[in-house]
């Protein structure tokens, strides 16, 4: 029989509501989370999920070029990560912990393609998005132009490019997140700035 998990954010009276649960639930940190979890309370991982499956998932479909092949790999990131929780040594970083592992099955996807010969290829739904019109249509053109062009970067030079310009995360920050120093990640940057210069002249 499961122990129940005793943080006083997750336990609540059977009285309450089961959406007043879900709310206090929600509001678990990451660490309360995963202590949950191992405590036995194995529901509190959908908390996760649903914290981190759509933000994680745009990382992988600019990194694979498909929502398809995104929504694979974050679910098998996620798998990964509930079977080896016990060895996320630091539960308040579960979020960075969570990130390397989606970050490797990218990119040994992306070794697995090569090997084959495969080419990445930008599909429409990886960069689908609401609210397109007949008016937008240019801009959208040189989205998809930058998208298609992102995926002739080497992995280290896209990953790069979609951390610091679509999630908006500082150097420092994709430091922290990828191991690399400041110094390599910034001439990663620039290598990416000058290939898609040249990739993008006909739309400038």
């Amino acid at each position: 029989m499961p122990v129940p998990a005793r943080g006083p954010s997750i336990i609540l009276s059977p009285c309450v509501g089961e959406v007043a649960r879900l709310r206090v639930r929600e509001e678990a940190s990451d660490a309360d989370a995963v202590r949950a979890v191992l405590a036995g309370d194995v529901e509190q991982y959908a908390v996760l999920v649903r914290r981190y499956r759509d933000r994680y998932a745009r990382y992988a479909a600019r990194m694979l070029g498909s929502r398809d092949a995104a929504e694979d790999a974050v679910q098998e990131a996620l798998v990964r990560a509930f079977d080896q929780l016990a060895a996320c040594r630091q539960p308040d970083k579960f979020a960075g912990w969570l990130f390397l592992i989606l970050r490797n099955r990218c990119f040994a996807e992306r070794r697995r393609w090569s090997r084959e010969g495969r080419r990445l290829e930008l599909t429409d739904e990886a960069v689908a998005g609401p609210g397109r019109s007949d008016g937008r249509l240019e801009r959208v053109e040189r989205a998809r132009a930058l998208e298609r062009a992102l995926l002739e970067l080497t992995a280290e030079q896209r990953e790069v490019f979609v951390l610091k310009h679509y999630e908006e995360l500082s150097y420092d920050e994709i430091a922290r997140t990828t191991g690399a120093t400041v110094a390599s990640l910034k001439m990663r940057m620039h290598r990416a700035y000058d290939r898609l210069r040249e990739l993008l002249k006909e739309h400038a």
